[in-house]
């Protein structure tokens, strides 16, 4: 019986909870196919990622009830931490003010998150014995679509 250790050594076993260490997000012009993700080095702190429908009121002057229905979600925004590094800030700085890019949240169980939106910046305050940080929010305009692993296929 012969054992694949690199494919072993990769595969990430999520079946008890799954560790947050190897998380990237990587970005690609919007629209472009066949290019290759660029990856933002440094990212610390992954925000909630999902939405929250509206809830629309449909209630009648009949009801004795209030009654809602679940509408549109709302995507809003998504805040990405990164550990300054100069050189990930400028090229983060250099999509700011433009036009949307397509992003991607990639787990370390291969899980992705995908959306697109506008990019904006902002550097994090200094302070004694701290680390330099900036803030990447994405504005969503599509998404986010979740992408699991398919364990079926994995196993």
């Amino acid at each position: 019986m012969k054992i694949n250790l690199q494919k072993f050594a990769e595969e990430v076993d999520a079946s008890h909870g799954l560790l947050s260490k190897g998380t990237k997000l990587s970005y690609t012009p919007h629209g472009a196919t066949g290019g290759t993700p660029t990856e933002i080095v440094g990212i610390s702190t992954v925000p909630e990622i999902g939405a929250d429908p509206e809830k629309v009121d449909v209630t009648t002057l009949a009801d004795s009830k209030k009654k809602s229905v679940v509408g549109l979600q709302d995507a809003s925004s998504l805040a990405f931490t990164a550990i300054y590094k100069g050189s990930n800030f400028k090229a983060v700085n250099a999509l700011v003010p433009t036009t949307n890019y397509d992003w991607t949240v990639t787990y370390p169980d291969g899980m992705t998150v995908t959306f697109t939106g506008q990019p904006s910046i902002k550097l994090g305050s200094a302070e004694v014995n701290g680390a330099l940080k900036f803030t990447l929010t994405v504005v969503v305009s599509d998404g986010p679509d979740f992408h699991p692993v398919d364990t079926q296929a994995a196993g």
